[in-house]
């Protein structure tokens, strides 16, 4: 799988940029698909293809009897800067303000905008429902059979054949099946890592990987993450020159929070590199099929030659958020990662495991895909038109191709924990920059999760998180412009 390898790829990027560029304006007349096929001596189901893509990408769109054309974005704002954390590794301490958070975030009474969890109503909960149903009249046996072992047969070959979506082919004997993909992760971890030991990962982070490490005791070394292009490999090469890295633990596709996403070199280069310095490449391919194009999809461990990338997953994202399943492929250490599996937690419940793999082999699973990207991406469109319009000058967003998560990086005068506990008062929650480093870094940045409900209160919510935001920079302002002559007037009775 590569950007040149397929010629529909060619004919989207081609068209992308030309949209990108101004080449194409907003509003304007894309060919049809016949005299697009024409002029470039193409297939119709090649233009189809492409077509399809551009619209994932929220870059045209279809008008009923009238054509394709080029998609109308709202105004939009610049995205932040590549991030620059420390040099050293640090211990981790992230746990109590990540606890409060994702209570607050998952109480009812609140207007949340904390987690970067997908709503019930953006997925077929009938069809979800179904799948369980059958899997308990079919194996009803199951429900009184212990588990034992890696996983359902049927689940693990449904995941070997989804892997092929992300160019990896993956013995089914090798996966193993998890309570979701944070488990995965933590096993990986816990294979590889003693206490004490360094991972390095991306900068801003995941928040719950900051959890994992400070669980395991371990140091996080952040590595500078551009919100487009991903994490820095030329800073991650110097880590593993200068520093005793354990473990790189990386989230190449629509990375939490900023939603970065490597390109396919780039993804090689990583692949090449652990091998070279024999250090395990832990692999989150949790967002892969949120992912506006295929080649985005694409699995560092497609490049993996010598097993040194551990792949992990889940499809609470995707496919059913409340059948929490996740899965690893361990590379060279799948041993003893299935031998912590075993000792830690034991198998899952058969009947889970079972209808997962029949949501994931039912016709339809794909189109299902390419819905939800839709639905998610015309949504975040929306969000950043807001964010543009109601947030204070100075803000700059993430513009991820793909997901339901924005990064926005807030003035300096703004500490994201005021602002987190301001809109608490108002029941609205959201989640502060400093969640996402080991350092203090980031307090002007808040993540911001728009995969839930989606809503005029939601809206009116998010302006008023704007609104708050403004209000906190007029104070500053003011207080700026105050002190000096509170200064002078303090100084005469000084002097007395």
């Amino acid at each position: 799988m590569s950007s040149d390898g397929a010629l529909y790829l060619q004919l989207a990027e081609t068209i992308a940029r030309a949209i990108r560029s101004g080449t194409l304006a907003a509003g304007e007349r894309v060919p049809s698909v016949r005299e697009m096929a024409r002029q470039k001596g193409v297939s119709l189901s090649t233009v189809i293809q492409a077509y399809r893509s551009l619209e994932d990408a929220r870059l045209i769109e279809a008008r009923p009897r009238s054509g394709y054309f080029v998609a109308t974005r709202g105004p939009t704002l610049p995205q932040p800067e590549t991030s620059h954390p420390p040099v050293d590794s640090r211990e981790v301490d992230v746990s109590s303000l990540t606890v409060q958070v994702m209570r607050l975030a998952n109480d009812p009474d609140y207007l949340s905008f904390g987690a970067a969890c997908p709503s019930a109503e953006l997925f077929s909960q009938d069809r979800v429902r179904r799948a369980v149903t059958r899997a308990a009249q079919r194996h009803r046996r199951s429900l009184c059979h212990y588990p034992i072992g890696g996983g359902e047969e049927s689940l693990r070959r449904a995941i070997s054949r989804h892997a092929l979506r992300m160019g990896c082919e993956l013995d089914s004997r090798d996966i193993v099946i998890t309570n979701g993909c944070i488990e995965a992760i933590t096993l990986c971890l816990r294979a590889v890592t003693q206490p004490g030991d360094i991972v390095a990962l991306e900068s801003p982070t995941y928040f719950g990987f900051l959890t994992i490490l400070e669980n395991l005791h371990l140091r996080a070394l952040e590595i500078p993450t551009h919100p487009q292009h991903g994490m820095s490999l030329d800073a991650l090469q110097l880590a593993l020159d200068t520093q005793p890295v354990k473990a790189v633990l990386v989230v190449p596709t629509l990375s939490n929070p900023i939603g970065s996403t490597l390109s396919l070199d780039d993804r090689a280069r990583l692949a090449r590199m652990v091998s070279r310095h024999d250090v395990p490449l832990i692999e989150d391919v949790l967002y892969n099929d949120l992912a506006e194009h295929d080649h985005m999809r694409c699995a560092v461990k497609s490049f993996d030659t010598t097993g040194h990338v551990m792949m992990c997953g889940s499809f609470s994202k995707t496919v059913a958020p409340g059948i929490r399943l996740g899965w690893v492929e361990a590379g060279r250490w799948q041993a003893k990662v299935e031998g912590l599996k075993a000792a830690t937690s034991g198998a899952q419940t058969a009947i889970l495991e079972l209808a997962m793999a029949d949501l994931l082999t039912q016709p339809g699973t794909e189109a299902g895909f390419r819905q939800l990207r839709a639905t998610v991406g015309a949504r975040v469109d929306e969000a950043r038109g807001i964010i543009a319009t109601t947030f204070p000058t100075g803000t700059r967003v993430t513009d991820p191709p793909g997901g339901f998560i924005l990064w926005v990086e807030l003035p300096p005068a703004i500490d994201s924990l005021a602002l987190f506990r301001a809109c608490r008062t108002e029941h609205i929650v959201l989640a502060p920059g400093t969640m996402f480093s080991a350092t203090d870094r980031y307090r002007h940045c808040i993540r911001l999760g728009v995969g839930g409900r989606w809503d005029d209160a939601y809206r009116a919510g998010l302006k008023r998180i704007g609104e708050i935001a403004c209000q906190m920079v007029a104070t500053a302002t003011v207080g700026a412009r105050r002190r000096p002559r509170d200064d002078m007037s303090v100084e005469p009775v000084l002097a007395d």
